[in-house]
């Protein structure tokens, strides 16, 4: 049997420092991301609830998977206009 070295070591900071320090180093990325699901979700819902009223449920799901492409689509330009400044 060969000996290996502990996974936890006594030194190494907890998962609520290691959270706390991921959250801090990355806080206006994860805002924007927030920002951006919300807005998202609640253009969705009220284009499906009133524009779309009578079409299947899949639809909402199909709009609300696009907001994927949208995601990286909308961060992307920006960065890309951002440089072009």
């Amino acid at each position: 049997m060969t000996e290996t070295d502990p996974i936890d070591d006594p030194d190494e900071e907890g998962p609520v420092d290691r959270v706390r320090s991921h959250v801090s180093e990355n806080r206006g990325g994860m805002l924007q991301d927030l920002v951006f699901a919300i807005a998202w979700v609640t253009v969705v819902s009220l284009l499906y609830d009133f524009a779309f009223a009578n079409t299947p449920q899949w639809v909402l799901y199909m709009f609300m998977l696009a907001g994927i492409p949208a995601y990286f689509g909308f961060f992307l330009s920006l960065e890309m206009a951002k440089r072009q400044r």
